[in-house]
Order: structure tokens, then sequence, then C-alpha cells
């Protein structure tokens, strides 16, 4: 029997303060009502002084409980009366019986519970009035991380300057530094909060540390000196679930694709901490308790632009869309495999006409880092790439993405999982670039990585482990190198190495974690770079 607590908890503190004594059997129970009594009348007290009730309410309750205990004595006076009319008279020295209603005993722990429940929850409302808080706190779930690293770079000698990197044409790159070790401390913040709209929306926002002008790490270096560090808007979505297999997403928000292992934070073709803007549809039927399918379809703005009379470059977007399938065993181990394309539009420059420097300068990337193919959008007007002018992105971006994954767990809470993943640029065409530029570009357009880990699944509590290491290979032009990974090789393509690491719990919520990366160009000018890092984090 379910039994709605607000329906009559109000009746039942009134009869626990001035219930008839004709229902009670014996002079032990008629004790143990006084106490319920005097307990009801301490907590009407208690909540008159929270404000839960007010004066008035408590006296109109007390009044209430009066009439009621009047109404009680009459009603039980006149069956007391009736039943002397048609019982039989008991035996000499015994007592009147007294017939009492049975309630079962799991029914008064209902009761209980439910009166509990329904008071403790106009309790704490009250109480949040007071303070200024609204009913719908109970909704939001707070997260936040905090990340202090120590970062070693450590540059080749034989890496050539940055004014050498930076005055090619084909291939420009701008770096402060390639040649002097460096050596930071530098710290990671972000705190958000998940909010729990009603059964099918949902939604998050979170604030994190980083530069403005890039998207792709979250890592402010440590010194005083420099003043505040920037804590912006990182995450803003809504997500909707409209069926159990079915998600839309809109806003900003966390990287929908299969391509990497987040479980140790490696991806051929996106850096782990860039988000994703615009609106994308995931969905994720089960055939079966073995078989998943998995899919996914979305549009995402890179960059708006203002097209005018004088501007004539287009608004940049990302068109995507994954499918694959994953199979898990009867022990949990797991193969996932995922095909993937993405269609970038308008991100390749323009050549601007004599005369005409501001003609197509709106398709010089707004942000890039290093290893794509460039050449001078305003060549023509004598301002060269190579001589701090507009450097345009020489290839088109429509990329065929091919990721696997095999999850291990013979050895469960111990994990071995195998990651794999391959990139091709099928956008790169050497005669429509040779006819947009005027230059003749080497085809280098792929990109591979493998990897290995083992231990547990992800570390969050004492003794937790992971150790992993990998390979990843990845040309010039296999993916746009604005987005790819600001650790491995300092971030961009053109770029070859290997990876190892590892991860250990110090704590609930508290890990460590180092890793070593060692790259060097693929086809560039000399540029190779070995990172070391060493991470103290903490989760709440």
């Amino acid at each position: 029997m379910k039994i709605q607590a607000k329906n009559w908890v109000i009746p039942m503190m009134v009869a626990a303060i001035f219930g008839s004594q004709t229902d009670i059997a014996s002079a032990s129970e008629r004790e143990s009502l006084e106490e319920v009594r005097a307990t009801t009348m301490s907590l009407i007290e208690l909540l008159v002084q929270e404000g839960v009730l007010s004066k008035e309410k408590a006296d109109a309750l007390l009044k209430q409980a009066q009439l009621a205990k009047q109404k009680a004595k009459e009603e039980a006076d006149a069956a007391a009366a009736q039943a002397e009319t048609v019982a039989e008279k008991p035996a000499e020295g015994q007592p009147k019986a007294i017939r009492v209603q049975y309630v079962p005993e799991h029914v008064k722990n209902e009761m209980r519970a439910e009166i509990e429940q329904e008071v403790m929850k106009k309790l704490n409302y009250k109480a949040g009035e007071r303070l200024g808080v609204p009913e719908w706190i109970d909704r939001i779930e707070w997260t936040g991380e905090l990340r202090l690293r120590y970062q070693e770079d450590m540059f080749s000698e034989n890496n050539v300057i940055p004014g050498v990197l930076s005055s090619s044409e084909v291939r420009n790159v701008v770096v402060n530094n390639s040649t002097e070790d460096r050596e930071r401390h530098r710290i990671r913040a972000l705190f958000g909060a998940n909010l729990h709209i009603n059964d099918w929306l949902t939604g998050g926002i979170r604030f994190q540390t980083g530069l403005l002008q890039t998207p792709v790490t979250p890592n402010q270096t440590e010194g005083f000196s420099q003043g505040k560090f920037v804590f912006g808007l990182d995450r803003a979505f809504l997500e909707a679930k409209p069926y159990d297999w079915l998600t839309l997403t809109g806003g900003r928000f966390a990287n929908p694709f299969f391509t990497s292992n987040r479980t140790f934070g490696t991806d051929l073709i996106w850096d782990p901490d860039l988000a994703f803007d615009g609106f994308v549809a995931s969905a994720n039927p089960a055939i079966n308790k073995h078989w998943k399918l998995f899919s996914s379809v979305g549009a995402y703005p890179i960059e708006e632009i203002e097209s005018s009379n004088i501007n004539k470059a287009k608004d940049k977007w990302l068109y995507a869309a994954q499918g694959g399938v994953e199979w898990t065993s009867s022990n949990d181990s797991k193969v996932k495999l995922g095909v993937a394309f993405y269609d970038f539009k308008n991100v390749e420059g323009e050549l601007n006409p004599i005369g005409d420097p501001n003609r197509y300068a709106g398709t010089v990337p707004l942000w890039r880092q290093k290893g794509n193919s460039t050449f001078s959008v305003d060549g023509l007007n004598a301002n060269r790439c190579g001589a701090g002018g507009p450097c345009g992105l020489a290839s088109q971006f429509q990329l065929i993405n091919f990721t696997g994954e095999v999850d291990l767990a013979a050895f469960d809470p111990v994990h071995v999982i195998l990651h794999g993943a391959y990139v091709k640029n099928i956008g790169f065409d050497q005669q429509e670039i040779l006819r947009r530029t005027g230059n003749v570009y080497k085809e280098e357009n792929e990109g591979y990585e493998l990897s290995l880990m083992v231990g547990h699944q992800s570390v969050r509590k004492l003794h937790d482990w992971q150790v992993f290491g990998g390979y990843r290979r990845l040309e010039a032009d296999a993916v746009m190198d604005g987005f790819t990974d600001s650790n491995f090789h300092l971030g961009g393509t053109d770029a070859k190495g290997f990876f190892i690491g590892g991860q250990y719990g110090i704590g609930k919520n508290a890990w460590l974690s180092s890793r070593y990366i060692s790259t060097d160009e693929i086809s560039g000018l000399p540029f190779s770079v070995d990172t070391f890092f060493v991470d103290l984090n903490g989760r709440f």
C-alpha cells in the first residue's frame, strides 16, 4: 500500500499530540504515547524556531489538535456506552477488553519513513528560502578539477632557428623558440555544473583556464607578475534524450566522436581539450546484450565571417558523420570499431586579386599551430606569407577516419586496451591546389597511431594505476593542424614519434601522472622536440 505522506502528516502529528487514550491497551503503551507527544511538541517548537512554521500556524495546529482530541473522546465514550449494552459482562476481576485496530509493522515503518521524508523536505525547502537558495539547487551537480604540471621542453641542437621556420612560404611555422630548452610550471583549473532540468532535458556549463585566443590548451604558465589567470566559458550546452538510444545536443560541448582512447588522453585528430560548437544527434541502439551500434551526425561552425562587397570569404563549417559497432563479451571484454567522415567547408585559402588585399583575407585561418602546407594569400600584392603577410591553407580537408579499440577484461579490474586509428585527407588534390594557389605541393595526407594501455580503466582511488605507450605518425596535410593534440610535437602536424607514461592513484579522486613524448619532423625543416610532463591531479 502506497501512502501519500503529504495528505496525513499534520493529522498524524495531531493524533500524536492529543490522541485519545481509549485506543491504548496498557499503561506502558500510554507512557510510550506520552514520549511521542513530547517529541512531537519539541519538533513543532523547532519548526517554529527554524521558520518552517509560523507562530500563528503552530497555534492553529494546537487548536486543531484540541478539537480532534475532544471529538475523539466523544466518539470513544459513545462507542463504550454502546459496547456495554451488547457485550458480555466480564468475569470477576478481569479488566474490560478494549479493541485496537491492528496496523502491520511494515505499514508503520513506511508511514514513519514517509513522515520523516516529508518533514525534512519541507524543512530544507523553507531553510533554502530563508537563505535565498532556490528549490532547483538539488538538480545541479557541481564538478571541478585542478592540475598542477611540471613541463620540460627539450629541443634538438640540429633544429633551425625560429626566423628560418617562419620565413617558409609553403610550410610556414611560427614559434618563439626552437633551440633553447625550457622548463615551466603550469596550472589547469575547471569548474562546472551538470544541470538536470527535467526527465528528458539536461545541460551543462563549465569554466576553464586557458588563453582566450587558443581553442586547444587549458594550461597557463605560473608567474604571479603576470597578474590573474584567464577563466573562460568552455562548455554551455543543452542535451535532450527523447529516447534511451537517441541524444540531441546543441551549444558548446565535448568531443562527440569515437576517435581516441580518452582513458589516457591520446587522439590522432583532435586535441583532448577541444570543445565543439554546433549541433549533434547521436544514436546508440542496442541489438542485444552483446552487440550495440553507435552513430552521430552533426554540423559545427568553425568561424563566422561577415561577408560584404569587400570581403568575399565565406563562413567556415565542419560537417561530420560517424558510425560503428561495439561487441561486449560475457566477461565484459569489448571490441569497438568506427568509421567517420569529416568535411571542412571553406577552410582553404584564396588568392587576393592585384590591388585588392582584402578580398579573401577572411580565408586565412583564425587559429593554427604548425605543419599544414601554406601559401601567400596576398602574394600578388607583394605581401608575402614568409615575411609576415597572411598565410592561407593550401589544401582542402575532407577526412576519412577509421578507429578501433580492443579492451580485454579477463583480468578485471586490470584491463589491457589496444587502440589504433588511421586518417586520410581525401580533399588533398594537387591539381586543384595548383589552380588555386599557383604552387605544387607534395602529397602528404595520411596519419596513423597505435597505442597500448595496461591497468585500471580509470584512476579514481588509492592504488589505481595505468601504464601506456604508443607511436604516432601524422603527415603535413593529414588533418587541420589547428585542432590537433597540443602536447605531441608541441602541437600541429608533420610529426612522428612515440610516447610513454603512467598514472597512479594517491587517494580518492587524486592521482599522479607522467608522460614522455619524443617527436621529429617528417619532411619539413628540422624541428625535433622531446617533452616531459609530471602532473598532480585532483577531482571533485
